[in-house]
């Protein structure tokens, strides 16, 4: 069992973390990405997913393979791809609680950008728990799982590795956190891809369900 009064720093991943895989949010944004992808290349829908789909997976991001390859400019991508109606997340107060009784500070380390990370916190209501957002202009562009980032976090935040924890959907994000010293939590959904990497060692912890998992964390401590 992780001891929690022993972290100072609590990293957490956005996009189908903060909220479940199963909703549609992250949805949304990946069909703003199709949608950008095939007015930028005149594609019909589906060439354009296969194209999103090939930079994905070679990158990290679609975002970090257009610009690499066809020097997109990310701004402009980041806003038209996070234009998307949250207005149908709810408030999620039982996740707010528990994250508010965690000794210790909050960051969001995020692929997408600080506008949408907000805009998601806020909905949320854990907006005001979080010290930071380091999103993926932070990071250069650079995305996750490249390790460059992470060092970036550390370095940028004053973080002790040895004392934080990261929790991330994507389970082979872990990976340089866990090499960097970090205890790492996977949060078990329902995308395939998010499983890559979930046997490996540098996963400390499995979570079905966020609150759930944090919750039971508050009660371990408080004994």
């Amino acid at each position: 069992m992780l001891n929690a009064e022993a972290i100072e720093t609590w990293i957490f991943d956005l996009d189908n973390t903060l909220y479940p895989a199963g909703s549609n949010i992250f949805a949304r944004v990946s069909g703003r990405i199709t949608a950008y992808v095939q007015d930028r290349f005149s594609l019909d829908r589906e060439a354009a997913r296969t194209l999103q789909k090939d930079l994905f997976r070679r990158h990290g991001t679609t975002l970090r393979g257009l610009m690499v390859e066809h020097g997109v400019d990310g701004e402009e991508y980041l806003h038209f791809v996070h234009d998307i109606d949250v207005s149908d997340i709810d408030p999620n107060h039982a996740l707010a609680e528990a994250i508010g009784r965690l000794p210790g500070r909050k960051i969001i380390y995020t692929n997408g950008s600080v506008p949408h990370a907000r805009r998601i916190m806020g909905r949320i209501g854990v907006d005001h728990h979080f010290e930071d957002v380091f999103d993926i202009v932070a990071a250069d562009y650079v995305p996750k799982p490249n390790p460059d980032p992470y060092e970036i976090l550390v370095t940028r935040h004053g973080i002790d590795p040895k004392r934080a924890v990261m929790v991330e959907d994507m389970a082979r994000n872990l990976e340089p956190a866990a090499a960097l010293g970090m205890t790492t939590v996977w949060l078990a959904g329902t995308l395939d891809w998010a499983k890559e990497g979930a046997e490996e060692d540098y996963v400390h912890h499995v979570a079905e369900d966020l609150t759930e998992w944090l919750s039971g964390l508050s009660r371990w401590s408080a004994v």
